[in-house]
């Protein structure tokens, strides 16, 4: 009678089913010394952190000394991709380096998968995040360089905040689909991470276009609008009106711009077009080895952000610590230990000391 009344009870899964996240890659691994390495994933994460951390200082001081508005909603972009890329290796990089030094089993730790869909959310949130602000970074820097007087009352630095705040909620509703029920996150090899089941079934396929087409399309909008961008300094700086509109600390800020792209489109684009092959393409499921080396590429990317500005203000750190041969060179070039200089007044920059009254960046 009992039965009769309440049939679902007889249908309710064993309690030994495999959870979703584990139905394709079933812990336990064989270890694989060659591509899991428990030294290789604590010094990627630690370049990286430590990398990104020093970004941020030297970000925080110069954007204490920056005047001008255009320069200071560019740092407040740089500040939001060096913080995302320092949270994403911080969160995704610890549970990595804790599995290669423990060894746990996920389907011990995580019977229900709160665990790996928050790791896969973490690799979708700060995968997308970096590609995103640079599309934002180049739309700002098409904006300030074609349409300056627009510019200079539209972005402020309370809408560069808010602009970054858009695209970190954008990335974390994406991260979120699965949770919906639109595709799933899974175990990936060698059992050390996760990430979304790339597969031709209609809802892996259907977020697996999403994930790659955001991706793809940032990368298409920064590749646009930042060559339309230099297209225009160069009619500019090399024009007849080059004296009347010196544009010299704009070019510094496409040049640090077109690093930043031109890593996320090398790092990026072999995971994204696999994705797209894959799910719409293949009828043949993702080699799970082929996702971990494309994976790592992309993460050098994460290494590679913060080092674009280091490099671009070593120079410039070097004036800054020291001031007095800078100063004492200010009054015809500002060579400090460089062969380059600026006349006094101007609001260029080249590598050495500049002696612009916007500064020091």
């Amino acid at each position: 009678m009992v039965s009769s009344l309440f049939p679902v009870a007889e249908t309710v899964a064993p309690s030994n089913a495999t959870p979703l996240c584990f139905s394709i890659n079933n812990p336990t691994f064989k270890p694989n010394h060659t591509i899991a390495s428990s030294y290789f994933s604590a010094v990627f994460s630690g370049l990286g952190l430590s990398s990104n951390l020093f970004a941020l200082v030297v970000l925080a001081k110069t954007f204490q000394h920056t005047k001008s508005r255009s320069r200071s909603s560019f740092l407040l972009f740089l500040g939001g991709l060096v913080f995302t890329d320092f949270m994403g290796l911080l969160v995704t990089g610890s549970i990595v380096v804790s599995f290669h030094i423990t060894h746990f089993n996920w389907r011990q730790l995580d019977p229900h998968c709160h665990f790996c869909n928050f790791m896969g959310m973490s690799m979708v949130f700060y995968g997308l995040c970096p590609l995103l602000l640079g599309a934002s970074m180049a739309v700002e820097r098409f904006i300030g360089i074609n349409r300056p007087f627009a510019r200079s009352t539209a972005m402020t630095n309370s809408r560069a905040c808010s602009t970054v705040a858009i695209v970190w909620i954008t990335a974390g509703c994406i991260s979120l689909l699965p949770l919906a029920g639109l595709g799933n996150y899974h175990l990936q090899v060698p059992g050390s991470w996760c990430f979304l089941n790339i597969s031709s079934k209609p809802l892996d396929m259907t977020f697996s276009l999403i994930f790659s087409l955001v991706g793809l399309l940032s990368l298409a909008v920064s590749f646009l609008l930042n060559t339309v961008s230099v297209i225009t300094l160069l009619r500019v700086c090399c024009g007849q009106d080059s004296r009347q509109r010196r544009r010299d600390y704009e070019v510094e800020m496409m040049v640090q711009l077109i690093l930043i792209m031109a890593i996320a489109s090398i790092c990026w684009c072999p995971l994204l077009m696999y994705i797209l092959k894959t799910a719409v393409v293949s009828p043949v499921a993702a080699d799970p080895y082929s996702v971990l080396l494309h994976i790592r590429l992309a993460t050098c990317n994460q290494i590679c952000d913060p080092w674009i500005y280091i490099i671009c203000q070593e120079s410039r750190l070097r004036c800054l610590l020291r001031r007095p041969c800078c100063r004492a060179a200010s009054s015809k070039w500002a060579g400090c230990s460089s062969g380059f200089g600026l006349r006094r007044g101007t609001r260029s920059w080249t590598p050495g000391c500049t002696s612009s009254s916007d500064g020091p960046f």
